[in-house]
């Protein structure tokens, strides 16, 4: 008998004139982790999506078991024993975590809802997978990361034969990921595939047993994991070598710029008493544990948050923002983590979420002019090399990736003075961060003040200047990063906890 579980023979799907997969061959062996690598855009979520249902494929065969199947629904997908979880989480945020885990199939007692069952099998899984979750905590209350490992582990309550993970780890701390490798280990052991979307090389060189690539739309490599390296990953993927991970920081901090003083913020999770100053033209990086309150920071100082006391100083000035409007009159960007939930409107188009926030840029004689609007979308795609087929597309219909990059230039659009980014470049291939940290860099020659958040150590590293460090919403310090390496970065994370 086959040991392999599934197979996708010759899968081809397109939109409108835009071929997205092309002859798609995959085949994932019974107790195996593939890994699925490839540019943002390159087809990876749209092929898995044909998997689960959510598209339907114009052409080829998918074999579960041996026998051809064909889901018109993640529904069906799900009876037959595939799962997935997606990047992007879709939750009932106002309701509990079983509700969440039991969607669609609750247990009936007597016809009403069995919640007693619920509870006790919620309990149940978690325990089985040595998690420590309170079925009854509403979703809302909780980190992205705690909602991630919710949705892993709604995925192995349907007793999936395949789980398809994409970008599982964009959100969880290193404990977390350490975590998930001991769920998908186990689950290997009873049998268990996975499909293991990532753009991160270690984690794909750790956990999967096989890789492959897309490309354009095409499968152009399959390796096992321990006969491949970065190298040939990285060269299949964006079809060509790249040399270095990262560009050379070259660029010359100026006089101190923005000063943030005593910092304290008034509602949970409070940061207290933060102080720093960030030169002109400087990439000052913001480096914690999930939870830390690097967000929470970046947002206070944009408006978003209440601050309760301390003061931002701009070039000498005092500023207090009541909102981000008051942010952005002074020249200040943000670029939120959670893209889906607040940082584009998912049923707009290019054109509309690059503009939105620059409109009276694009008017004429009062009047907001469709030709200039048109004119700076396709300004930003072709300087964030973004892969749409126009400016009219929905951004929704984008990669994750791509969606990045049209948020990204809707704040160049307003050449902004201080640009706050919290994780840029999470869920984006290597190619595509390069041409961010390029950008980031070049801002930075130009004189913008740039403070950037990312839980990627090596990244943190690898594109600033200085880097302040979070531990328990409090400053535990900050370093040149010429001078300090991950176990100074590490100790620091740890100081307050």
């Amino acid at each position: 008998m086959s040991d392999t579980v599934l197979e996708i023979k010759n899968m081809s799907k397109s939109f409108a004139k835009n071929k997205v997969l092309n002859g798609i061959n995959l085949s994932i062996k019974k107790g195996s982790v593939m890994g699925l690598m490839g540019e943002n855009g390159a087809g990876k979520s749209t092929m898995m999506k044909c998997l689960f249902g959510i598209y339907a494929k114009d052409e080829g065969q998918i074999t579960l078991d041996g026998r051809p199947v064909n889901f018109i629904s993640p529904k069906e997908a799900l009876e037959n024993g595939v799962a997935m979880v997606h990047q992007e989480l879709n939750q009932c945020l106002d309701r509990t975590v079983m509700d969440n885990l039991f969607l669609g199939r609750y247990p009936v007692k007597f016809g009403i809802i069995d919640e007693q069952k619920m509870f006790k099998e919620s309990m149940s899984l978690f325990s089985s997978l040595s998690m420590s979750v309170n079925p009854q905590t509403i979703m809302r209350t909780m980190s992205v990361s705690q909602r991630q490992m919710v949705e892993i582990a709604k995925a192995v309550s349907y007793n999936a034969k395949i789980i398809v993970l994409d970008e599982p780890t964009s959100s969880l701390t290193e404990p977390e990921v350490e975590k998930l490798f001991s769920i998908v280990n186990s689950l290997k052991a009873k049998g268990v595939s996975f499909v293991y979307i990532s753009h991160k090389m270690d984690e794909i060189f750790r956990i999967c047993d096989e890789v492959s690539v897309l490309r354009d739309g095409s499968m152009v490599y399959t390796s096992p994991t321990k006969d491949t390296d970065m190298n040939k990953l990285i060269t299949a993927m964006v079809g060509r070598s790249l040399d270095k991970r990262f560009p050379d920081v070259d660029n010359t901090p100026g006089e101190d710029y923005l000063e943030i003083k005593n910092l304290s913020t008034k509602y949970e999770p409070r940061l207290d008493d933060i102080s720093f100053k960030v030169k002109k033209g400087e990439i000052f990086g913001l480096y914690g544990l999930v939870g830390a309150g690097r967000s929470e920071l970046l947002e206070s100082i944009f408006g978003i948050r209440t601050i309760a006391s301390g003061e931002i100083i701009l070039n000498g000035k005092k500023l207090r923002f009541k909102s981000s409007k008051d942010a952005m009159d002074y020249n200040f960007a943000l670029v939120t983590e959670e893209r889906k939930f607040n940082g584009m409107f998912g049923k707009a188009t290019i054109e509309f979420n690059t503009t939105i926030t620059n409109l009276d840029s694009y008017k004429t004689n009062g009047i907001l002019s469709k030709r200039k609007m048109y004119d700076a979308a396709n300004r930003e795609i072709k300087r964030m090399h973004t892969k749409c087929v126009s400016a009219d597309e929905l951004i929704s219909s984008l990669s994750g990736g791509n969606q990045q990059k049209v948020i990204i230039g809707k704040w160049m659009e307003r050449e902004p003075d201080v640009f706050l980014l919290d994780e840029p470049t999470r869920g984006i291939d290597v190619g595509a961060k390069y041409e961010i940290y390029q950008l980031i860099i070049q801002m930075a020659k130009e004189g913008k003040t740039i403070i950037v958040v990312s839980s990627e150590m090596p990244e943190i590293l690898g594109i600033t200047n200085r880097i302040a460090v979070m531990s328990n919403h409090r400053l535990a310090g900050i370093v040149d990063t010429k001078d300090t390496d991950q176990e100074a970065l590490l100790r620091l994370s740890a100081k307050y906890l």
